[in-house]
Order: C-alpha cells, then sequence, then structure tokens
C-alpha cells in the first residue's frame, strides 16, 4: 500500500509517502520512500517520485485515499522543455550593398 507516514515535530506535521505493508504500523518499517508532503508551507509542497509509484502500482500497490487525493493535486511531471529552434538563415538574395562615400552620387540612381 502507499499511504503517508508522519514525522515533524508535534504540531509541525511533515509526511513521507511510503510503500508499506497495509497490516503494519503507521510508521512501521516501509519497503521505500516515494516522495513528501509538507502541508505547513502555502500551498502545500509535494515531491514525489513518479516512476515508482507508477511501477509500485503496477505491481499491485494501492493508494490511500489521501494520498490519491494527494497525486491528485500535484503538478504533473513537466516534460522535458523542447529546444529552441535554430533561426533561419538569411535567403541568399543580393548581396549587401557598400555604402557610397559621401558626396558621389549612388551607383543605381542614374542621372536623368
Amino acid at each position: 500500500m502507499i499511504r503517508l507516514a508522519r514525522v515533524g515535530a508535534r504540531k509541525q506535521p511533515y509526511y513521507r509517502i511510503v510503500v508499506i505493508e497495509k497490516d503494519r504500523a503507521r510508521n512501521g518499517r516501509s519497503i521505500e520512500v516515494v516522495g513528501t508532503y509538507n502541508p505547513r508551507t502555502n500551498p502545500a509542497s509535494i515531491e514525489l517520485k513518479q516512476e515508482r509509484i507508477a511501477y509500485w502500482r503496477s505491481v499491485g500497490a494501492q493508494l490511500s485515499p489521501t494520498v490519491a487525493k494527494i497525486l491528485v493535486k500535484a503538478p504533473a511531471a513537466a516534460p522535458a522543455p523542447e529546444p529552441a529552434p535554430e533561426p533561419a538563415p538569411m535567403p541568399a538574395s543580393e548581396p549587401a550593398a557598400e555604402p557610397t562615400p559621401v558626396g558621389e552620387p549612388a551607383a543605381d540612381t542614374a542621372a536623368v
């Protein structure tokens, strides 16, 4: 079963999300710690090992009702950011014209 194990001082709860046999005590020996939950922060901080939770659920571990609610509230694992696209190369049009010296007429303007 995946459930909460309370740690922390009196009136300052902090929870570990653990995989534990269903008939063991709340803070008994757990199989694995798969996350933490701190309800005292605003908003409550939740850290999860999503891949380990998925593994344990695939082999039959059940979620406690409280952990199920926490998983719904937890931000989903953010996908890796996509690499920024490379800037498109400049079109191969006419080469840039050199600036004309001051006092001389531009070469493309024809005198009429």
